[in-house]
């Protein structure tokens, strides 16, 4: 089962490496723990709060008691699964914004700024527009990648953007085009009715080539011999063995288990190693470090009438929904009911949107309990950039342990201030005229939270992962002490490992991270391969031209 490279992870960047390394000849063996992404659980869009609350789908990570959330465990599902994370995420599809990359080649990132990544993103993708304007000259029209957009029917999408245009906010046709700012339709990774996930994008096409193989297996560790990865033991059916690399490890592991996999391969904090007995290969400082995510609340507000996906949530309803999905993969399934968004400023002398929302037309939190209130719909808001940082470590040296995550979330000041931005704007949003047929009343924080304290005891409460972990691993200069890897994803300090996902993200971006992490595995590919990379493309995207004066 050797080959010449063997990539740990069948999730969102390993896939896009796979099919890459094997369609330029190369023999590939992919890693992957997880089991089978078929069934209607994964592929159904609607049913998306299923899969990432299933331990047969996810690895169950928890973070450790959050200091400042009250000492609440939050739940961090990753794919343990054929697509991983892609196959068990919301289905939302976003670049991120031009600036995210110039900030990563301002890092010590050479190489990764926004007019070196935009090729790669027009590479991934196969857009299709569905008939709601759009931005064609800025997408990529045969990638792997199907991109669409929901049907919009629900009066409320219409509503949402109708509401922010009447707070003063901007529109875009196309926020993963020249404009993010705005609001507009939001896009989603599914193609004919099924969940377009890195699996059905990248890697079945590449297990139908002969250099291509998958195995199931659990990762323990990468054999490194006199400085070089010459391979990785793994734990299959009941044995351990190693499968040998003739090239290249690359580990492609999710932002938790690809820092738990450096550390018991011996690369990582020399004093924290040695707590756990681990001989240290490579003493780097980085690994586990810089922990990232968005978190963000659910502004839920009660309709005045019956126009919500509510109706739906009843036994008899799901079951004909499932059905009709089964036999056409058309109707209500085909959704994933993310079908209006919005990227704002938080404030004037903010120069690019720092505040998300997904907006839905049900009141339903992600592990799919309804509202109380019956018939709601709700606004998912978190700020994008926080400045806090957290860390995953190793709990033991046992492989079968899963790793301590602390994300540390809400430690900064700034954090506090900038929900309580996020929450009072919401609401400004959802007083407009646009929404007056349809708003009953807040369900969410509800009218009694007002006050800064009162605001801070409720997202003390409620503030939820909107699941984006990222940066464990960062890339940065190979003079960077706390860099983890190099700019072509080469692991500092060891000979033939890379390491290519968002772990590796200096920086969190705008939006979701599926996008991000395959543009990642797509880059990283051509590294490996050693053919150059696609030409720059300076293409300029839009500013706000008052954003040092105006926060709209």
């Amino acid at each position: 089962m050797d080959a010449d490279y063997v990539i740990i992870g069948a999730g969102s960047a390993g896939c896009a490496m796979a099919h890459r390394l094997s369609e330029a000849g190369k023999s590939v063996l992919v890693i992957e723990h997880g089991g089978s992404d078929a069934g209607p659980f994964i592929q159904m869009p609607a049913a998306l709060s299923y899969p990432m609350n299933m331990g047969l789908y996810d690895w169950g990570f928890q973070s450790e008691p959050e200091p400042h959330l009250g000492n609440r465990k939050l739940v961090c599902p990753r794919g343990k699964v054929i697509g991983g994370s892609s196959s068990i995420n919301g289905m939302v599809y976003v670049r991120g914004h031009a600036q995210d990359y110039d900030h990563w080649a301002e890092s010590g990132a050479q190489g990764w700024g926004y007019a070196d990544v935009l090729p790669y993103f027009k590479r991934i993708e196969h857009w299709h527009s569905g008939g709601h304007g759009g931005d064609k000259a800025w997408r990529g029209k045969d990638g792997p990648l199907h991109v669409t957009r929901g049907p919009r029917r629900n009066p409320l999408f219409k509503a949402f953007v109708d509401a922010g245009r009447q707070a003063g906010y901007q529109t875009t046709d196309d926020y993963n085009g020249e404009k993010q700012e705005g609001f507009g339709p939001m896009e989603q990774t599914v193609w004919r009715g099924r969940r377009w996930s890195a699996a059905n994008a990248y890697l079945r096409p590449a297990l139908k080539r002969a250099n291509c193989n998958l195995t199931r297996a659990l990762a323990r560790r990468v054999v490194i011999e006199n400085g070089r990865a010459v391979g990785v033991e793994v734990e299959r059916n009941g044995k351990i063995e190693i499968i040998k690399a003739g090239r290249e490890v690359i580990i492609a592991a999710s932002s938790i288990n690809s820092p738990k996999l450096l550390m018991l391969s011996g690369i990582g904090r020399a004093a924290h190693l040695a707590e756990h007995g681990i001989e240290v290969v490579a003493d780097r400082a980085g690994v586990g470090q810089n922990l990232q995510d968005h978190l963000e609340l659910y502004i839920q507000m009660a309709a005045s009438k019956p126009v919500t996906l509510y109706r739906y949530w009843n036994l008899f309803s799901k079951a004909r929904i499932g059905a009709q999905w089964l036999f056409t993969k058309a109707g209500m399934g085909a959704s994933n009911q993310f079908e209006s968004a919005a990227f704002i400023r938080s404030k004037k002398g903010v120069n690019y949107p720092d505040i998300q929302y997904h907006f839905l037309p049900i009141a339903v939190r992600y592990d799919g309990k309804a509202a109380a209130e019956g018939h709601g719909f709700q606004a998912h808001v978190g700020p994008m950039r926080s400045t806090s940082r957290g860390a995953v470590t190793l709990a033991s040296g046992d492989p079968n342990d899963a790793p301590k995550i602390l994300f540390n979330y809400m430690s900064q000041p700034e954090d506090w201030e900038d929900f309580r931005t996020c929450i009072r704007l919401t609401r400004e949003v959802f007083a407009q005229e646009a929404f007056a047929p349809f708003v009953k009343h807040e369900i969410q924080p509800g009218a009694a939270y007002q006050t800064d304290d009162e605001l801070d005891d409720f997202i003390r409460e409620h503030a939820e992962s909107a699941f984006h972990p990222c940066g464990t691993a960062r890339m940065g200069a190979a003079d960077d002490p706390m860099a983890v890897v190099d700019p072509e994803c080469r692991v500092i300090g060891v000979d033939g490992l890379r390491l290519a996902d968002s772990s590796i993200f200096p920086r969190i971006t705008n939006g979701n991270l599926n996008g991000p992490s395959i543009m990642t595995g797509e880059k990283a590919a051509d590294h490996i391969l050693g053919r150059g990379m696609l030409p720059a493309m300076n293409d300029d995207v839009w500013l706000h031209p008052d954003w040092k004066t105006a926060q709209r």
